[in-house]
């Protein structure tokens, strides 16, 4: 898929990483924005970026201060939804789907993480099916749900 780039508008096309560990806990990052709405790592491309890899990576770092590492791992999974209509003006007037690529990332444990205050207001470790439960996004919910099976059975 291919935009013209611009720097006025965002790009409509992002990354979800969720990131969680071999014991079963999902992180979680509550928006600074709205108390209510927790997810995973998320953010849009940048114009510059040519893939999805890049802005994963990147966006990881930014939200958490995780390094991406081989372990950072592209599910090959991709979701079109329709831009909710609070955050639409951040994009061409024309715009009104976002594309998302989902990406998750396995760690060993539980660690310190250090959220960015400017987007997050909070984080935590949850429970597979409490994550499912606290994330605002389907597309986030989606991804935890596929990942419980994986998690219970190691």
């Amino acid at each position: 898929m291919s935009f013209p780039p611009t720097k006025t508008f965002k790009r409509p096309e992002s990354v979800l990483v969720v990131v969680y560990t071999r014991t079963g806990k999902v992180l979680l990052l509550k928006r600074a924005d709205d108390p209510d709405f927790w997810q995973s790592v998320t953010g849009s491309l940048l114009w510059e970026e040519t893939e999805p890899r890049q802005a994963a990576a990147r966006e990881l770092r930014e939200e958490t201060g995780l390094e991406a590492t081989e372990d950072l791992r592209n599910l090959q999974l991709t979701y079109r939804y329709p831009i909710l209509p609070k955050w639409r003006p951040r994009y061409a007037p024309e715009v009104r789907e976002n594309t998302e690529h989902a990406f998750v990332l396995e760690l060993p444990a539980e660690i310190l993480i250090t959220v960015n205050p400017a987007e997050h207001a909070g984080h935590g470790w949850f429970t597979m099916d409490e994550a499912a439960g606290k994330v605002a996004s389907w597309t986030n919910r989606e991804v935890i749900v596929k990942l419980k099976p994986k998690v219970e059975s190691c």
